[in-house]
């Protein structure tokens, strides 16, 4: 593909939060990074130090944007936050964890078993959130050819990003892994784009 015109975009998943132990959903709840995820976020910083990133966009919420603010700052940028970005909001089962949406929401914890969850209730929809990922993807439309842009956000909205991206239908969202600190790359081209890496994390490996 020589003398074509790439964009490269970097997507990174924030570090672990204060109370990530118990793998609780937490989805638009503000939660702050542990030290944990701050160290998480210092060894993925590290990792994109030879990238030539021209701009960073984040979530607002505190978790994916001070996760961006220490790998921006390498690179003597500003963080862009938009709410586009932000994790789904799981309505009811916020801050619950699997066994207790079990034991108060038996049949969406049996839909989250199988992977085909469309919506939750008093939260979002799978489609309302789709809705907000697409919109940043016409934020992207403003990347000049040869931009390399990192994507800092949560699973959710990553997974479905990919998925557009790659022009693959968002039905396969939930068959996507990205752990916290993970890095996914894409690369896209005039007429097509590749997934380079998906959800790498050998940078938080001793």
């Amino acid at each position: 593909m020589a003398g074509v015109h790439m964009s490269r975009f970097l997507l990174v998943r924030h570090g672990k939060t204060k109370l990530h132990q118990d793998d609780r959903f937490w989805g638009s709840t503000d939660v702050p990074l542990s030290d944990e995820g701050i160290e998480q976020a210092e060894r993925i910083s590290r990792r994109l130090a030879v990238e030539k990133i021209t701009a960073v966009y984040t979530s607002t919420l505190s978790r994916a944007r001070l996760t961006g603010e220490i790998i921006a700052s390498r690179h003597r940028l500003e963080v862009e936050a938009v709410g586009e970005l932000c994790e789904c909001n799981f309505g009811y089962i916020e801050g619950l964890t699997f066994k207790e949406i079990n034991e108060k929401y038996p049949e969406l914890a049996e839909e989250l078993g199988r992977g085909d969850t469309m919506a939750f209730p008093g939260g979002e929809n799978v489609s309302q959130l789709d809705g907000r990922v697409r919109a940043f993807m016409e934020r992207l439309q403003e990347v000049k050819p040869e931009a390399t842009v990192a994507i800092v956000s949560h699973g959710g909205p990553l997974r479905l990003l990919v998925c557009r991206l790659l022009g693959i239908g968002t039905e396969h969202w939930q068959q996507l892994r990205i752990d916290h600190a993970s890095l996914s790359i894409v690369e896209t081209f005039p007429t097509m784009a590749i997934l380079n890496l998906l959800n790498d994390v050998s940078h938080l490996k001793p």
